[in-house]
């Protein structure tokens, strides 16, 4: 009925394959990044956060910055610490960037300021941009990429 040997079961259980240099250090610094955002969700940006939780949410505005931030650290402390489970991570995170990505939107639409930075359309236009490039870093620098594009080369070889 199911075409499943030892071999896919073990590719599909692997959350680990070896990065470079250069992603190690971007990997890292996008933890130190996460980790600086979560805690000031939680303490001295609370505030500014609330602008982008879109008010057509029905939760509390200051809930959701407390409980993005929590995510927001524990994603960065994954990223950085747990190897064995640094895909995951990476693919949890790049979730997570695409989750926030609505409340980005409805900032800019809303027209709300934050951070002193974002004060014009143009800025949180340009902000936009950023979400993307965020999206693939999570997933480049984890290794998410490389152990997607493996388990994909090694499902095609076995089909054949």
């Amino acid at each position: 009925m199911y075409d499943i040997n030892a071999q896919d079961i073990i590719n599909a259980m692997k959350t680990h394959v070896d990065t470079t240099l250069v992603q190690k250090i971007f990997r890292i610094l996008l933890a130190v990044f996460m980790l600086y955002a979560g805690l000031s969700h939680l303490t001295f940006n609370r505030l500014e956060f609330q602008a982008q939780v879109p008010d057509w949410l029905p939760l509390n505005k200051d809930l959701v910055v407390i409980l993005s931030g929590i995510v927001e650290v524990i994603l960065g402390l994954g990223l950085a610490f747990w190897k064995n489970q640094r895909i995951n991570f990476g693919w949890a995170l790049a979730l997570f960037f695409v989750l926030i990505f609505p409340g980005n939107i409805a900032q800019y639409l809303d027209g709300k300021d934050a951070f002193g930075a974002l004060n014009s359309d143009q800025a949180r236009l340009i902000r936009l941009f950023f979400q993307p490039v965020l999206i693939i870093w999570a997933i480049w620098s984890s290794g998410a990429w490389k152990a997607w594009r493996i388990r994909n080369t090694e499902k095609s070889i076995s089909n054949e």
